[in-house]
């Protein structure tokens, strides 16, 4: 294991279990636009990019309108049906009380994401956070985890990136970090698992044994 003294976590579906708020967002706003073409299981591969993306590709002239209406409704139910994972909150509090450098990267608009960080308790422990509004190309792209480390004053040899999506682990290989996919994916495991991340967590404190963490 090469010297980690920073890491990085995508948020929903990492740090915060957030996974019945979209799902419920998208069925809400794909039930008003598509009536009856999308079930549940449909849904779950829309979760991971951006909003933008994912309506630009179902209809790019509606697109604007159809992200409006997801986060109209995310907004109205979002404290009622977020979550914590179990163990997220002692890892990463133990982890910042050993010195590490933590910051999250997500594809979330900056309100959204500062609120569900202040609800769990979580936001005092980041040093950074990069949203959808902060960067010109989302993950994959290198361009959110480059400029998390440039705010935290991080090498990627240094830096390991947590999360459930592929975006997170391309994300991090391609900004030269080590990887981490977390087990409890929505989508499941296969799909990352087939990037080869580093490590796989059950826990969230499986970090701690990783980083050395006493």
């Amino acid at each position: 294991m090469r010297t980690v003294d920073t890491v990085l976590f995508d948020l929903d579906g990492t740090l915060v279990d957030s996974n019945e708020l979209i799902i419920s967002s998208f069925e809400h706003t794909l039930g008003h636009y598509y009536p009856g073409e999308y079930s549940r299981t449909e849904i779950l591969p829309f979760i991971g990019p951006s909003l933008n993306d994912t309506f630009q590709r179902l209809d790019a002239g509606r697109a604007e309108e159809m992200v409006a209406m997801y986060i109209e409704h995310n907004h109205e139910h979002h404290d009622e049906l977020l979550k914590e994972y179990e163990g997220v909150r002692e890892a990463i509090s133990r982890l910042f009380e050993s010195g590490f450098k933590l910051g999250v990267v997500t594809t979330k608009r900056k309100t959204t994401t500062e609120r569900g960080l202040e609800i769990t308790g979580l936001k005092p422990y980041f040093s950074t956070i990069v949203t959808f509004d902060d960067v010109e190309h989302v993950k994959p792209h290198p361009e959110p985890l480059k400029k998390a480390m440039q705010a935290l004053g991080s090498q990627p040899a240094q830096t390991l990136m947590v999360g459930d999506n592929t975006h997170d682990i391309d994300g991090g290989k391609r900004a030269g970090t080590a990887t981490a996919a977390v087990s409890w994916a929505v989508r499941g495991l296969d799909e990352v698992k087939a990037l080869h991340p580093d490590y796989v967590l059950n826990d969230m404190r499986d970090l701690l044994n990783i980083l050395g963490v006493e």
